[in-house]
């Protein structure tokens, strides 16, 4: 009789679902015990977006193979759509979790218009120039929500682009009872914060479930190839500019649903909080977490967004210390002596023999 015989991708994939799962079930007993402090609770909700951001960055960056450094961009697209969704249904849908998760599908879908958008010629090139064009797409982003002013009233939503810097959200001309959802320069104020640590769980496993089963379909086998070797995937019969845009766009979405989370977790935001630092951060959890290692970008998203506050001890000196951390890191990471001991724990794949 044959044993059934259990693929490595599938074990890895399962200890990383019940990995976090098994973090969200003691961060909620720790939580409900009071046994962290009120900065780490307020934090949990931000891990849960970072986390997502670096699975769905290394799509990008590990699985497709491409530099891309506009990933902040995406994740305002997805927060300021999501804010603006979730302020504008309070009378037609009163439930918050409801709500919330309408938002972030609004968020995910007006950050996957922006990743085909800009995918579309970005996509043919290649290296540093792809770098340096979704870089600019970032700031671009960022650039057009201090410009922009949103309200809502009972005839809809109104909205005006301030780009001489002369208008004011009295020009939109709403009615009495209308609110001011986005300011200009001054971002999204009086938001009604609806975000959950429970709904960042749930968008932390849809990101996995989306990314793994993608790389282990025929379409990530693809993507994989065209990181390895475009010219020879090309000379197959791949199409390049196809499976290019799937991954580039799923990467965008997930970044929007991920910045909706975010956006409605705070009551003020302001358009310069995703800008090139905060891609570069993002871009630093998936070269430290390893690139295509979706459990390594999970583990330094969380421990780099909570270490900044743990290091709080050390005053002024905290960043000098978070630096310093980051490159030890890093460079015992990229020990072979390391790399070869931690390798013998690894899973063991099952031999022909050994599977009969």
């Amino acid at each position: 009789m044959k044993k059934l015989r259990i693929k490595q991708h599938t074990r890895t994939d399962f200890l990383t679902y019940l990995g976090v799962i098994i973090l969200f079930v003691v961060m909620n007993v720790l939580k409900s015990n009071g046994s962290l402090s009120r900065s780490l609770t307020g934090q949990l909700v931000p891990i849960c977006c970072y986390m997502s951001m670096a699975v769905s960055l290394n799509l990008t960056v590990g699985i497709l193979g491409e530099l891309s450094l506009g990933h902040a961009g995406f994740m305002s697209v997805g927060a300021f759509s999501g804010i603006v969704a979730a302020m504008s249904l309070q009378n037609i849908i009163p439930a918050a979790p409801l709500r919330l998760a309408v938002a972030m599908v609004i968020g995910a879908a007006a950050a996957a218009i922006a990743g085909a958008i800009v995918g579309t010629p970005v996509l043919r090139l290649r290296g540093d120039y792809l770098a340096i064009v979704t870089l600019a797409f970032g700031e671009i982003i960022k650039d057009l929500v201090n410009c922009l002013l949103v309200g809502y009233d009972a005839k809809g939503l109104h909205m005006a682009f301030n780009l001489t810097g002369s208008k004011t959200i009295d020009d939109l001309g709403m009615k009495e009872g209308g609110i001011a959802i986005i300011k200009g320069a001054q971002g999204a104020t009086g938001t009604t914060t609806i975000a959950s640590f429970t709904a960042g769980f749930i968008l932390v496993m849809v990101t996995l479930f989306v990314v793994l089963n993608l790389k282990h379909s025929r379409a990530g086998r693809a993507i994989m190839a065209l990181r390895d070797n475009a010219i020879a995937a090309e000379s197959v019969g791949i199409n390049i500019t196809k499976y290019k845009m799937m991954a580039f766009v799923t990467s965008a979405a997930l970044a929007g649903a991920a910045g909706a989370l975010y956006g409605l977790n705070f009551s003020s935001l302001q358009a310069t909080k995703f800008n090139f630092n905060t891609s570069i951060l993002i871009l630093v959890f998936v070269v430290l977490g390893g690139l295509g290692n979706l459990w390594g970008s999970l583990i330094a998203a969380a421990a780099l967004t909570v270490l900044p506050e743990l290091l709080r001890a050390f005053s002024d000196y905290r960043m000098l210390v978070y630096a310093i951390v980051l490159i030890l890191v890093m460079l015992a990471t990229n020990n072979p002596t390391l790399k070869t001991f931690f390798s013998r724990f690894k899973l063991h794949k099952p031999t022909g023999k050994e599977a009969v």
